[in-house]
């Protein structure tokens, strides 16, 4: 007889910590390992349900009384690039792609301090070395891609030079867009922007319904300008659903806002295993 049973993972919380998006709120996250023979098919099922990658962890936010957090993502089929993102696509189109494997290489960490020491001094990878870089890019237990764009050299027979970098996970309904970062000294060129709307690009070529882009943020700065895309859905109320008018999504806090963990965890679909003989 064969059978399946469903993959059984524990899941845990992290302890109150500053938000990084929200000034005076504190975030919490749910998270469990990723690991073993099921990993891709668990990644796959979480990152449906609001879950995130980090390296061998999927996580998802779970603040006490804060629920502003919200997964996004492309509907790639819908989506159609407004006029200022056209001339986004115009304007970095000799940008050449390349995907290669999750191996960290020195170009790659030289890019990635100075977009930090650029952009985000204070954040909370600021003091990450070249260790801890390889190790996000490395320690992937799914289908991960890095996706390199870069310049022509600006001489015969150079290097082609390193403009921007995005660590991409390969889903079975999707891309995941887990890290990005660029050249600063290009940002008029709106590099992030474009390395999303290729993802887009990437997707459709390859028959992928979605680019999962994230937590959108309402209210945040640094995580807003994602309602600034079409086709847009949000994960909200244990659904996704289009994002409709991003002001009608102010983030609740209040002591109701968030169910307790322990339902959160019960309502979590989990993938079932590979068959086994009985």
């Amino acid at each position: 007889m064969r059978h399946t049973l469903p993959i059984a993972p524990q899941f845990y919380v992290t302890a109150p910590q500053p938000c990084p998006y929200l000034e005076g709120r504190s975030e919490r996250k749910l998270f469990t390992a990723l690991q073993g023979d099921n990993a891709e098919r668990l990644n796959d099922a979480l990152s449906k349900q609001g879950f995130r990658r980090s390296q061998n962890v999927l996580y998802r936010p779970s603040c006490a009384e804060c629920a502003a957090c919200l997964s996004a993502r492309i509907r790639v089929a819908d989506f159609a690039p407004s006029r200022s993102q056209r001339r986004t696509i115009r304007r970095n189109a000799y940008l050449r792609r390349d995907a290669t494997s999750p191996w960290a290489t020195e170009d790659q960490y030289a890019l990635f301090r100075r977009y930090l020491d650029s952009r985000h001094s204070d954040g909370g990878m600021a003091d990450m070395d070249i260790f801890e870089f390889a190790a996000m890019i490395e320690e992937t237990p799914v289908k991960s891609r890095v996706i390199e764009y870069s310049a022509a050299p600006g001489e015969p027979g150079g290097r082609r030079k390193l403009t921007a970098v995005c660590l991409t996970d390969v889903l079975d309904d999707g891309l995941s867009m887990v890290y990005s970062f660029y050249d600063p000294d290009k940002a008029g060129d709106s590099l992030g922007t474009y390395i999303i709307l290729d993802h887009v690009d990437l997707a459709r070529r390859t028959g992928l319904p979605y680019v999962y882009l994230g937590y959108w943020v309402p209210g945040s700065r640094k995580m807003g300008y994602k309602a600034g895309f079409g086709a847009l859905e949000i994960y909200k109320n244990g659904r996704w659903q289009d994002i409709g008018n991003p002001a009608d999504h102010s983030g609740d806090t209040h002591p109701l806002s968030v169910d307790p963990i322990a339902e959160q965890v019960a309502r979590i679909a989990l993938p079932e295993a590979r068959p086994t003989r009985a």
